[in-house]
């Protein structure tokens, strides 16, 4: 799938001939050794150990509270990440968070095109453990396309099953350590192996392993092509300034062969740097040839760069044939203008401006926030009760929330009319007037509170109130308001 920008559109019965649907034709991607392909081992082993490794990071938290770094603790609604503890009411964070990976994304794309796709995606990444675990089984692309063309062999057969032996060690593995962020890890590896872990850990490390072993083992570049949503989605946020693999066919432009190439400048005629070599081809993860312009199958991996680098140092011709460029360079070089490289410009500086503030907003919260809440809610039915004595009682269920991670003790005020009283069900313990309650450490604890107005309220209607929870050993109060409703 060409863009229809592309500086090498197919024409004539090519273009005619192709077909809507094209069956799916295996990739072997040759193995290339360079620059950007250091870059892509060093992102995997940084990924890939800081996934399977995290779960077993340790963080004091004091007292009474998880040690493990990063923990999804869905029994008791927590979710910790080193220092930062989300609660459920602040799944915001996460909103947050979701915001910030999408103005990321938008940033990367506007600086370097599907920089992401190419290096840190994590099809991308385990497909590439894949590919290696292949390559060590059953050979380079040829050999592998010299097996797969010929007769099973024994030989044969063995390597394949040990390589699916190790995908499945490997997806296997992947699927484990997810279910690792969900519990306390050294203690669910034991529960795995003992048999005796949840019936849920057993069947998420299946569906992962399934998944992992079926989207990086076999469907591979089908995954960047077809079912992923991106590739589109950033078609239409880059620009003319995006940087890209591209083919600078102002150089490469014609083609030929190297012997013809050397016969071409001998006789004193033109030719490109390009011998016709396809080793950018052979090399591409998703089949892609590079040199018919930007297309939606390729990932911006840069592997066909290293491997013209390579080609292009054999025969003394200078590199970079095939590099991160702009469509804009490739044309301007062809008019005899300058080239210009605009990392900065309107819109990656919008971006980055977007990540500051909404990370800023999101450190400002995290430092401010209050450890301690109320909420409020009015009793519905009755909505007030008259008493013997002809004052008014409204009840309401409180719920107090203590975020440390140690036990404390609050008062309960309202405030919003003179001639209050307040008294919590079952709590006996009182300061000034004012109910208190003691809260177990990172626990909430609800109780019913009941309001007198021993004079009936002399305007009708709902009057507004003030409940203000005050922490006895210091620390900001928290607030609700909800209001005193009477004949």
């Amino acid at each position: 799938m060409t863009d229809i920008n592309s500086p090498l559109p197919a024409t004539g019965s090519d273009a005619d001939d192709a077909p809507l649907y094209a069956p799916r034709r295996k990739i072997h991607p040759q193995a290339v050794q360079g620059r950007f392909r250091r870059i892509k081992w060093t992102v995997l082993a940084i990924t890939l150990g800081i996934y399977y490794l995290l779960p077993f990071v340790r963080w004091d938290r004091g007292p009474n509270a998880p040690d493990q770094a990063v923990l999804i603790d869905f029994p008791n609604r927590r979710f910790y990440f080193f220092f930062v503890e989300i609660w459920p009411q602040e799944v915001y964070y996460l909103t947050g968070l979701l915001i910030l990976a999408a103005l990321i994304l938008f940033l990367m794309n506007a600086v370097a095109g599907r920089a992401w796709c190419g290096y840190l995606c994590p099809q991308t990444v385990w497909t590439d453990l894949f590919y290696a675990v292949e390559r060590f089984f059953e050979g380079d692309r040829r050999e592998q396309i010299r097996r797969d063309g010929s007769r099973l062999t024994v030989r044969t057969f063995i390597d394949k099953a040990m390589k699916h032996w190790v995908w499945l060690l490997i997806a296997w593995w992947t699927g484990g350590a997810w279910v690792l962020y969900f519990a306390d890890a050294p203690t669910l590896v034991k529960e795995l192996a003992s048999g005796t872990a949840p019936f849920a850990a057993y069947l998420w490390i299946g569906i992962l392993t399934l998944s992992t072993y079926t989207l990086a083992g076999h469907m591979r570049e089908q995954v960047c092509t077809y079912m992923c949503p991106w590739p589109r989605i950033q078609a239409a946020l880059t620009d003319e300034h995006a940087l890209n693999v591209t083919y600078r066919y102002d150089r490469g432009e014609p083609r030929a062969s190297l012997k013809k190439s050397i016969a071409a400048r001998a006789a004193g005629g033109k030719a490109g740097d390009c011998v016709d070599c396809a080793q950018c081809v052979a090399v591409c993860p998703t089949g892609v040839d590079i040199r018919k312009g930007l297309q939606i199958d390729c990932i911006q991996c840069g592997l066909c760069i290293d491997a013209c680098d390579a080609v292009m140092s054999k025969i003394g011709r200078p590199t970079a044939l095939i590099a991160y460029d702009t469509d804009l360079n490739v044309k301007a070089r062809e008019l005899g203008q300058p080239e210009t490289f605009r990392i900065v410009r309107p819109r990656t500086i919008l971006y980055g401006a977007l990540i500051v503030l909404v990370g800023a907003v999101m450190l400002w919260s995290l430092a401010t926030r209050d450890v301690a809440g109320i909420s409020v809610i009015h009793d519905r039915n009755p909505v007030f009760v008259r008493l013997t004595d002809g004052g008014v009682r409204n009840a309401y269920t409180v719920r107090v929330l203590n975020k440390t991670l140690e036990a404390r003790r609050f008062s309960i005020g309202v405030a919003g009319r003179d001639g209050l009283s307040v008294e919590a069900v079952g709590v006996a313990a009182s300061r000034e007037g004012e109910p208190v309650v003691e809260v177990g450490p990172d626990q909430t604890r609800e109780l019913r509170l009941l309001v007198t107005a021993h004079e009936p309220p002399r305007v009708e209607g709902a009057i507004p109130l003030v409940f203000t929870l005050t922490p006895l050993d210091g620390g900001r109060a928290a607030t609700a308001r909800d209001y005193f409703r009477g004949p």
